[in-house]
């Protein structure tokens, strides 16, 4: 699966820094049984890895993958251990090369036109606009549609459910990533029911 048809999947992408493993597997069902089965769990923490890998392999209708990858040495780690996909932040030729050589579905970010055309010339058609709330968001998006036809975003940064139906209406969106269906103080109280409810609203949000 591309990471196009990934990004289908759902109009939003959890975006999950996973602090205790004992919180990986039950976090990762309650957002599936919401509607949003696309968990991108950033490579922030030192358990980051073993949850992506415990996820992968206990929670099968989850399409698990790997965020803030910054290297090939990352891209490789995670996709050793189950990731499906690879979210970078932003991207160096280095690891653009080794995500293509690596064959993993791979998300990566920009800020600027001229970083989405230098990506668009290697094949990447679906990137990553981050920091959205500070690289232009809604604007930016409007501006660039017409240049960088062709193009669809996945717009994360300062994304909440007040603002990601404004984003989601736009036709070069194909999603967007977000925390807020995994709240901090949630997932500390292990407040499952309270994480699938959010997840349940997030997936009902629509798309062109």
């Amino acid at each position: 699966m591309g990471i196009s048809a990934i990004a289908a999947l759902a109009p939003v992408i959890p975006v999950l820094t996973i602090e205790r493993l004992a919180d990986a597997v039950s976090l990762a069902r309650a957002l599936v049984r919401g509607g949003l089965p696309v968990l991108e769990i950033t490579l922030r923490t030192g358990v980051a890895l073993e949850a992506l890998r415990t996820i992968a392999t206990e929670v099968p209708d989850a399409v698990v993958g790997a965020g803030t990858v910054l290297n090939g040495r990352q891209l490789e780690q995670a996709r050793q251990a189950g990731a499906q996909f690879a979210v970078s932040p932003g991207c160096t030729p280095g690891l653009a090369t080794a995500a293509s050589a690596a064959g993993l579905p791979f998300l990566p970010g920009v800020q600027t036109v001229s970083e989405a055309m230098a990506l668009t010339e290697r094949g990447f058609d679906l990137l990553k606009l981050f920091p959205a709330d500070v690289a232009g968001g809604l604007s930016w998006l409007r501006a660039v549609a017409a240049p960088l036809a062709g193009v669809r975003f996945c717009p994360t940064g300062g994304i909440g459910p007040e603002t990601a139906p404004a984003f989601l209406s736009l036709a070069n969106v194909a999603c967007v990533g977000g925390s807020w269906v995994a709240p901090r103080d949630a997932v500390a109280a292990q407040d499952w029911m309270r994480v699938e409810r959010l997840a349940a609203a997030a997936a009902a949000l629509k798309r062109p």
